[in-house]
């Protein structure tokens, strides 16, 4: 291993990466940031060329089969977080990359889909855009109560046991669903073990908070949505490969849906002519379910720790 070393943080998109932890302590290392996100992998490989170190934020930028055939000289990829779905392991342990993981929360991305549920809710973007309008009306919409509402959740892992019990605490009754969840886990976090279809018909919101595997992949389609309430609102902070996009984008232009809260994209950054932002019924915003400054300390100084340790030979968190 050369004394000096090369890292770059991809996907940095505030420029904070590096004042969220130490870096200094990994003497010998040479740590750059790119903000931009670059999917051309011809740019990507030239940006990497030389780097023995990468980390990536989540799953914003593939480190695929193609790509590692293209930088010889790397050694590990970082990954915020313990999964990382566009990281081709088998592909890395051929090219001898190690790839570790750091901790994240649950809490950050549960606190941000009940933003979501309350801005849909109480219409806050719109209330707030209509009151910085000279000779708009003071008032222009009706919000939906959650008090005596039902919260459907499909998936009730970490994070989606964290929103069931802030649910009970607005006193709205709280449905579950996943493809194995049993009826004691559903109770012990709140919830009413439903079918998957009582749950799309019997909730007035409905939060998504599975793993996107191929079991899961378009688990809310065109079905699922036409069996909502018409007043209903679907909430999506997971993954947006569980949802068919083109299905979605539909039902909330029929009015079909009361309408939905996404802070996950099939492609990310969202183009600005994508179907999804023409749409009145929508409140978006820019995948910021894992940023905040608690979550940027956990992944940037565990990542400055996991490139201390597998320079001592002893790598940590190692993924597999």
């Amino acid at each position: 291993m050369p004394d000096d070393l090369h890292c770059v943080i991809l996907d940095d998109y505030q420029g904070v990466a590096t004042s969220y932890a130490d870096w200094s302590v990994l003497d010998g290392v040479t740590v750059s940031s790119v903000r931009d996100h670059v999917d051309d992998e011809d740019v990507l490989a030239e940006i990497l060329d030389g780097a023995e170190i990468v980390v990536v934020m989540r799953e914003r930028t593939p480190v695929t089969r193609s790509l590692l055939g293209r930088l010889p000289d790397l050694r590990l990829v970082v990954t915020t977080g313990r999964r990382n779905a566009s990281i081709d392991l088998d592909a890395c342990r051929d090219h001898d990359v190690t790839v570790c993981g750091t901790g994240s929360s649950a809490a950050a991305p549960a606190e941000l889909t009940w933003a979501l549920i309350l801005g849909l809710a109480r219409h806050l973007v719109a209330e707030s855009e209509l009151l910085a309008s000279p000779g708009a009306p003071w008032q222009s919409t009706v919000g939906a109560d959650l008090a005596g509402a039902t919260l459907g959740l499909v998936g009730l892992g970490r994070i989606g046991a964290r929103v069931a019990r802030v649910a009970r605490s607005f006193e709205m009754d709280v449905l579950a669903w996943s493809p194995h969840l049993t009826e004691e886990r559903a109770a012990a976090a709140g919830a009413r073990l439903v079918s998957k279809s009582e749950l799309f018909a019997g909730s007035d919101f409905v939060s998504l908070h599975l793993v996107l595997a191929d079991s899961t992949r378009g688990i809310v389609g065109a079905p699922e949505l036409a069996a909502m309430r018409p007043t209903a609102y679907l909430v999506n902070t997971a993954r947006a490969g569980l949802v068919d996009t083109n299905a979605l984008v539909e039902a909330l232009r029929a009015d079909r849906i009361a309408g939905a809260g996404l802070d996950v994209y099939d492609v990310e950054p969202l183009p600005g002519d994508h179907p999804l932002l023409e749409l009145t019924n929508l409140l978006a915003v820019p995948h910021l379910g894992y940023v905040t400054e608690a979550n940027y300390r956990t992944f940037f100084t565990e990542a400055v720790e996991d490139i201390a340790a597998w320079r001592a030979g002893s790598p940590v968190r190692v993924l597999s």
